[in-house]
């Protein structure tokens, strides 16, 4: 019998999975090289000691809280250059007076974004610091902190040029020519470790700096990787023209607008990094076993997770796309295949962690010291947790990532405080303290909370879009 031809609906299903295929497979292959950056430094840490791996894991949490909270005050920046080069495409051949506007739109988001991001960078960097400062008054072990603000020291400096990397990536991302991103990355990661090694050790005459020179390393990787892709994109005929640096000229109302759309994202972000971040504070209140073995599995899951933000910012730049093009049935449909292609990556990952937890675990925690195995063992319990967490956080920052695309960026922040603060956390401080469970209580209540916050996100998700599209067919 000949093949049956395909439905209408599996072609529609065949198209959308290759339009967010496009976008998302570069994306994913990025994020995953750039997290290869803090394995590397988590690797690194893990070969000098428990107790430096515990004092750097503490220093690359704070870090990440305030990157995150950055980042999201630019991650809206690639939705609304989308939209502007949508708008490009449709006016008459790319030529005329409407194609003009939209690229001095772009332009002057651009500008604006890399003002945000400058503002961010610095305040965030003094932060950082005193927030390393005031470790001693959390209840970590004193040694760990001592080693932690020095780190904290090296690293400050590499937030502002990690958000101006941030920047022009979602400009490229926004124009949908993201695939420098990958090329860039994967060099960041191979210069990091041999910078890692060099002032680890001190090679080729220079100081011993130890932990510290990880943080050094880390700091001046993201100054090089910011230049190779200013370079890149300068080179690039179609997005040269559209990028400058002169922040001295960025509209003060399109500053705002990123501001206003940034700040929710910023804060959910941010809730959800502060919520790893307490968990964490939580997680050294048991000793540096405890929190060597939570930063061991919060690094596999920040792996994990980069096929989440790929997926997450493709399904975002997605809609907004066909939304400026009026395309609002398939917007719901990008939320669909955005799941099934997480929910079949995080099974695959699942299966590694319920069979070989110690061939996971091993770059991290080596068995040997007894604080090692007592680490080792901790670890392995996590990931029996985190085989199932990890379905809900790639779903929960999924759903963030399709709301952003309906320019719904205050939702996001309002359903993680209820997930991950009025539900997760009391449950983690339950599970942990009252009833003794420690580590393990701390990652079921993780797992609680990121189980809440993706239901309500994909919940809002669907109801804001049929909203949207009702209010559509009125106008028309």
């Amino acid at each position: 019998m000949p093949t049956p031809l395909p439905t209408a609906k599996a072609a529609l299903l065949l198209s959308d999975g290759r339009a967010l295929a496009a976008l998302a497979v570069p994306l994913i292959l990025t994020q995953l090289a750039q997290v290869a950056l803090t394995t590397t430094d988590t690797v690194m840490m893990g070969l000098l000691g428990t107790q430096e791996l515990a004092a750097g894991g503490l220093a690359i949490v704070i870090f990440n809280q305030l990157r995150t909270m950055g980042v999201g005050l630019v991650t809206a920046v690639g939705n609304q250059i989308a939209a502007a080069a949508a708008r490009v495409e449709q006016a008459a051949g790319g030529e005329g007076e409407g194609s003009r506007e939209s690229s001095a739109e772009v332009r002057a988001i651009v500008r604006a974004s890399l003002a945000v991001a400058t503002l961010a960078g610095i305040a965030g960097a003094v932060l950082m610091i005193g927030i390393g400062q005031a470790l001693t008054w959390l209840g970590q072990d004193a040694a760990v902190v001592e080693s932690t603000q020095t780190m904290l020291l090296a690293l400050a400096p590499g937030l502002l040029p990690c958000l101006w990397f941030q920047a022009v990536r979602q400009f490229t991302v926004g124009m949908r020519r993201p695939q420098a991103l990958l090329q860039i990355t994967i060099v960041s990661v191979a210069v990091n470790a041999g910078l890692n090694w060099v002032l680890v050790h001190g090679t080729w005459g220079l100081p011993q700096l130890g932990l510290t020179g990880i943080g050094v390393a880390t700091s001046t990787v993201y100054l090089l990787s910011f230049l190779a892709l200013y370079v890149s994109a300068k080179r690039d005929s179609r997005l040269a023209p559209l990028l400058s640096l002169n922040i001295a000229k960025a509209d003060p109302a399109t500053v705002r607008r990123i501001i206003a759309l940034g700040v929710p994202i910023a804060a959910t972000y941010g809730s959800e990094a502060g919520f790893f971040s307490v968990t964490a504070l939580m997680a050294g209140s048991f000793g540096p076993a405890a929190l060597a073995a939570h930063t061991a599995v919060n690094q596999l899951v920040y792996i994990v997770f980069q096929v989440a933000v790929g997926l997450s910012h493709a399904a975002s730049i997605n809609v907004s796309r066909e939304l400026a093009l009026g395309r609002t049935d398939r917007a719901l449909r990008i939320k669909n295949t955005a799941l099934a292609c997480a929910a079949a990556v995080m099974t695959c990952v699942g299966i590694l962690y319920l069979t070989v937890p110690h061939l996971v675990l091993r770059p991290f925690l080596d068995a040997g010291a007894p604080q090692s195995e007592q680490a080792l063992s901790i670890a392995t319990h996590l990931l029996m947790v985190t085989a199932v967490l990890q379905f809900f956080d790639c779903s929960q920052n999924i759903g963030v990532g399709l709301l952003r695309g309906l320019e719904d960026t205050k939702s996001g922040f309002r359903i993680t405080l209820i997930g991950y603060w009025a539900v997760g956390l009391p449950t983690a401080w339950l599970l942990a303290y009252a009833l003794q469970l420690e580590t393990l209580g701390i990652w079921l209540g993780l797992l609680i909370g990121l189980a809440t916050t993706a239901l309500l996100l994909l919940r809002r998700y669907s109801f804001a879009l049929r909203a949207h599209t009702a209010a559509v067919s009125a106008a028309a």
